[in-house]
This record gives C-alpha cells, structure tokens and sequence, in this order.
C-alpha cells in the first residue's frame, strides 16, 4: 500500500508540470481527461515523492515538463509532447511532423524557447500563479 505521500499508481504513468507556471498548470488541467484515456495521471513536479522516484533534483526536474512511466522510463521537454501525440490519432500527423528532420529541430527549439521563458509568458498573459 502506498504512504499517504506516494500518488495512487496509473494505469500508464504521469505528466508532470510545474505548478508555479500558470499556463503548464492550466494546461495539465484541461488535458487531464485526454491524459486519463492514455492512463496517464497529472502530478506537480513539485510533489516530494516525484523527485524520489526520479532521482533528479529540484531545479533538475522543473527545468523540462516529464512523463514518468510506471517502469521507470522518464521522458523530459519535447519527448513529453512527442508521446502523447504519437497515442491519439488526432494528433498523429503532429507527431509524424515532429520526426522529419529539419521541422523536428524547429519542434525542439519551439518548445525549449517556451520552457525557458513559460513564467514570463504567464506573467505576460496575466494569468495567476496556479
């Protein structure tokens, strides 16, 4: 039985956001039930048991949004979105595009721009700290 710190397990794993960017959290929250279809949960990656389970550091783990499979494997920044939308068909095509050389580039600089600068654009959007 898990310890009152420990999440209740997932079918698959979880995508885990920062909880100090508003729009990583009000994204994570409305993919929440898109997420639950792939057995997915949505955590912080600010729970105490995330940075357990991974090994990574506090400042290590909020640099990338993170899916933590139930195994163990632990994807982090543009693999995250890669691997959701290689599961849902609408989405595929995204994801196709994200393989071709060249536009896969453009995705990961596309996403690493954001990451650097999400509280920024949050602060910008003026959305509240979740």
């Amino acid at each position: 039985m898990p310890s009152s710190s420990e999440p209740i397990e997932p079918r698959t794993g979880w995508v885990l956001y920062d909880a100090d960017c508003a729009v990583c959290t009000r994204l994570a929250r409305s993919w929440t039930t898109t997420f639950a279809r792939l057995g997915l949960s949505v955590a912080p990656l600010q729970s105490p048991w995330v940075s357990e389970r991974t090994g990574l550091s506090g400042r290590e783990l909020l640099s990338n949004i993170r899916l933590l499979e139930n195994d163990g494997s632990l994807f982090s920044g543009p693999e995250v979105y890669r691997y959701v939308m290689r599961r849902l068909w609408w989405t595929y095509p995204l994801y196709l595009l994200s393989r071709v050389p060249g536009l896969s580039r453009v995705f990961d600089w596309s996403y690493r721009t954001f990451a650097r600068n999400r509280r920024v654009v949050s602060a910008g959007c003026d959305l509240p700290r979740a």
